[in-house]
């Protein structure tokens, strides 16, 4: 359960907001005056603050920071009246989480704190790296493939560093927890860390979000409002799903790269900011770019250092560590004993394709765990679990036809509840043996092997680094290529 501090000197306001957020499932404390609110604060501090800007004594601008030099990892709302949002603002700027005008609409605020609590879980929350299942909490990274050790490696060297850094990998393989833990190890760990998705916001909201708005900026707007990157300063924002930003952003994002400053939404007041920029995307951004939906200049600003998540069909020898790590989980969760996991059922959850990837596994074994109540874990319960009644079909160990052989292989992911970007993954697996097989032939000669595939050699380069392949010289074409096509994920 979360708590949260409401400080605040209208008595009626702050037990009707105690009382709604009680409701709402938090713990709430209240204090009627800054002096009290810091006392409380220094006892026990909460998950979240809610602060009144005018308070009797102390104001609520130093209570503020009072609270922020104690611990700059609790998030602050700042509420205030019509005639004090100048204050307000200039709190955001050193590091508030929000302001709130009063008198406020519920469900905004409520949408709000939510933010705000969940910001709190990525700054306060350890991402444990390499970590031993069973030994961590919800938040870890696991995994002993070569492919999650290079990703381990990437994430040491990249934190102590400001550098920009692109998170590349497809959905469900853990971009989120890389970019917290990059934070976590980083100088920045003691500052803000905001999180955008770009998806999940309209369009239309997204630029005032990022970039703030000035009064008169638009219908509405009868205010100033700072947006996520300034009131970041000195901190870090994750940018999720970057690939999907709309391009008029894409220009105000390459200035902040560029120019480390923003304009607010209708101002022409130029501000410099102090973020460094995490960013995430499963969208292939070299095809987005010749599409002219993803800039250019924008592309090599973000992969200052880019980091590729590996795929479950990479780094299936991690699948019985991430099994033992969620069945402890979810059993916890469950308050059931850990049910433990027949070889055959785990042999199952090995052969089997994961387009989802570790998010896809861990739904699966928690509804296995649900209905399974506790008993070792079968390879029927997986069955059920997945929507299937036999196993999906799986490649012969003889030697079929190459087209048989590749009918095969795709009947396997069909079949095997396959979801989501099933066709994007499948054609990235096809051409990692094309590109493979290219180099083969041209004997590693880029500029040869981009002409017989009929792609620029920037276009081929991008493709190498993304799919990882390792150019071999004298090598003939009928030779084992580095990727196997026919990987059953």
């Amino acid at each position: 359960m979360t708590t949260i501090l409401i400080i605040d000197d209208d008595d009626q306001l702050r037990k009707s907001f105690a009382r709604l957020l009680t409701k709402e499932g938090h713990s709430v404390q209240t204090a009627a005056s800054g002096e009290a609110g810091v006392h409380l604060f220094k006892e026990q501090p909460p998950d979240l603050v809610i602060l009144d800007v005018r308070l009797p004594g102390m104001s609520g601008l130093e209570a503020f920071q009072a609270i922020h030099e104690m611990d700059h990892r609790v998030p602050v709302i700042i509420m205030t009246a019509y005639g004090t949002t100048e204050t307000a603002i200039e709190a955001t700027k050193m590091g508030a989480f929000d302001f709130v005008l009063k008198p406020f609409e519920v469900p905004e605020m409520l949408t709000t704190i939510q933010q705000a609590l969940d910001a709190a879980h990525f700054m306060r929350t350890t991402v444990a790296v390499d970590a031993e299942p069973g030994e961590t909490g919800t938040d870890a990274i696991i995994g002993r493939s070569p492919a999650m050790q290079k990703v381990y490696k990437a994430i040491g060297r990249v934190s102590a560093t400001d550098a920009t850094v692109l998170i590349r990998g497809e959905s469900g393989t853990g971009k989120e927890l890389a970019a917290r833990a990059i934070f976590q190890h980083s100088l920045r760990a003691n500052r803000p860390f905001l999180v955008i998705n770009c998806v999940a916001i309209p369009d239309t909201l997204l630029e005032s979000e990022l970039f703030g708005y000035e009064k008169g900026a638009f219908t509405g707007a009868t205010h100033r409002r700072v947006g996520k990157i300034e009131q970041a300063s000195g901190g870090t924002v994750f940018l999720d799903e970057i690939g999907d930003m709309p391009l008029n952003l894409q220009a105000k994002m390459l200035r902040l790269l560029q120019e480390k400053s923003v304009v607010r939404l209708g101002g022409r007041e130029t501000i410099p900011v102090d973020v460094r920029i995490i960013a995430a995307t499963n969208r292939d951004l070299e095809t987005l770019i010749t599409q002219g939906q993803f800039r250019e200049d924008l592309y090599y600003r973000l992969k200052v250092i880019t980091i590729w998540l590996p795929p479950m069909g990479e780094r299936k020898e991690d699948i019985a560590l991430l099994c033992e790590h969620f069945l402890v989980r979810f059993a916890k969760s469950l308050g059931i004993d850990y049910p433990g996991m027949d070889p055959d059922a785990l042999s199952a959850l090995e052969q089997r394709a994961w387009p989802g990837n570790v998010r896809e596994l861990a739904n699966t074994l928690q509804k296995t765990l649900i209905f399974n109540r506790g008993a070792p874990i079968s390879v029927n319960d997986i069955l059920h679990a997945v929507g299937q009644e036999t196993p999906a079909p799986m490649l012969s160990h003889e030697a079929p036809s190459t087209e048989e052989a590749m009918r095969q292989w795709v009947r396997g992911q069909l079949l095997g509840h396959a979801k989501g970007n099933l066709f994007e993954m499948c054609m990235d697996h096809f051409a990692g043996l094309l590109i493979s097989e290219a180099l083969n032939i041209t004997d590693g000669n880029r500029s040869r092997a981009a002409k017989l595939l009929g792609v620029s050699r920037p276009t081929l380069h991008a493709k190498i680094e993304k799919f990882d392949l390792k150019i071999q010289t004298s090598v003939k074409s009928d030779s084992p290529i580095n990727r196997p096509p026919f990987n059953t994920l």
